[in-house]
């Protein structure tokens, strides 16, 4: 398995990404969170790729500064630095990547990637924010995109025409959510719109809350991590991509 660091040349500029695997696998495309491209993300991608496929993490940031150039400086483990870290400007470049933002850059994304996977879908998964780029990404490439994973996803049901979950019907996907219990961002009535939407679009899908889990669940350097959470979610993707995107 190899990995190395890319640049995606997009509408805007010219960004990072981290891919790993082995070229001719079956493509992911993994969203970050809200923290954004760090060790973590990276650690991640490389336990996907471990399970034979090719990985590509882009850092969806860039128009803001490179991946290490925004990287928290401290540990977010510790009491009060994850809220630290959010309030130092990373809710302005979450507004910031809006629709004609990321669609555009996705075109990027999901070209590079095609370029080291094999034939056949890929899988695009996405935490935090990034599920909501995950579901847009499924609308934006069907017949391209054969799963959809989303852990711990906010805003992904709004009220505005570009929704997040209105994506879903222009997909050809299957779906696995599973969205953190008690998350102001993903209420109980906005997992019950989506699980609506999905059934009316005729996806098979996997759309559930995991009780007790905090949003932010399955990242190992914050303190919302949850060990049983994150595992439930690893196994949850694999079993997924098993499904949808793996060579017979």
């Amino acid at each position: 398995m190899t990995q190395q660091t890319l640049s995606i040349q997009t509408p805007d500029g010219t960004a990072e990404a981290y891919l790993t695997g082995e070229d001719g696998r079956p493509g992911v495309l993994m969203y970050v969170d809200a923290i954004g491209l760090r060790r973590q993300t990276r650690d991640m991608a490389d336990r996907i790729a471990s399970w034979g496929y090719v990985v590509l993490v882009p850092h969806v940031f860039y128009r803001d500064g490179s991946a290490a150039d925004l990287e928290p400086e401290g540990d977010l483990r510790e009491d009060g630095a994850r809220e630290a870290f959010f309030a130092s400007g990373v809710m302005d470049r979450i507004a910031a990547l809006t629709p004609d933002r990321s669609g555009p850059d996705a075109d990027a994304w999901v070209a590079t990637l095609l370029e080291h996977a094999g034939d056949g879908p890929i899988g695009v998964i996405g935490y935090c924010m990034g599920a909501r780029l995950a579901l847009s990404t499924a609308g934006q490439f069907p017949g391209t995109v054969g799963a959809v994973g989303g852990f711990h996803g906010g805003g992904l049901v709004t009220d505005e025409p570009d929704s997040p979950h209105l994506a879903v019907a222009a997909s050809t996907a299957e779906f696995v959510l599973g969205h953190a219990d008690q998350d102001a961002s993903m209420p109980l009535e906005a997992v019950e719109t989506l699980e609506r939407t999905l059934q009316e679009a005729g996806r098979p899908h996997l759309n559930e809350v995991y009780a007790g889990a905090a949003h932010g669940y399955s990242m190992a350097d914050t303190s919302m991590y949850d060990e049983q959470a994150a595992e439930r979610h690893t196994s949850e993707l694999r079993a997924l991509l098993e499904r949808t995107i793996a060579p017979a």
